[in-house]
């Protein structure tokens, strides 16, 4: 077991919640967009299948960061957890741009009377990259490098 190496004590919960913040916009979008295979009218809009093959893994890693900070913020204090949120934060942004790319594909194939749900859903997208990238912002200023060298495929 090896510790993190900044002499200071870091405060973790400033980056919890802006993760915290980041998940829940990520659980409306898969909410939202997954309602959507159960409505007759969209059940088979164009790109959400290939949206829901970003929003699975981005999602994923959205959940692992935030438990990567729930322990680091608890006390436990290894550069490993550092390493598995930076990571699974630099594949959910990833992950996020072919997400988007799509949301803009159903926005385009949704007929008039569920384009402002698919705007919504677009919204909270905008707000769970928005908080995630709050969140690197504070690594960056606590001197955490978040590089993205390490990132791991997609199914990681």
């Amino acid at each position: 077991m090896y510790t993190y190496y900044y002499d200071r004590q870091v405060n973790w919960l400033n980056i919890l919640n802006l993760l915290q913040r980041s998940l829940f916009a990520e659980e409306m979008v898969c909410s939202m967009s997954s309602e959507l295979y159960h409505i007759p009218q969209t059940k088979d809009l164009k790109g959400n299948n290939e949206m829901h093959n970003h929003l699975v893994p981005a999602s994923y890693h959205r959940v692992t960061a935030v438990g990567s900070a729930q322990r680091l913020n608890t006390g436990e204090q290894r550069q490993s957890i550092i390493d598995t949120m930076i990571t699974c934060i630099n594949n959910a942004e990833k992950q996020d741009r072919s997400v988007k790319e799509w949301l803009r594909v159903m926005e385009g194939n949704a007929s008039s009377e569920f384009k402002p749900f698919i705007q919504m859903i677009i919204r909270w997208q905008n707000q769970a990259e928005h908080y995630l990238n709050q969140a690197k912002t504070e690594l960056i200023k606590l001197g955490i490098s978040i590089s993205a060298e390490g990132e791991q495929p997609s199914g990681y």
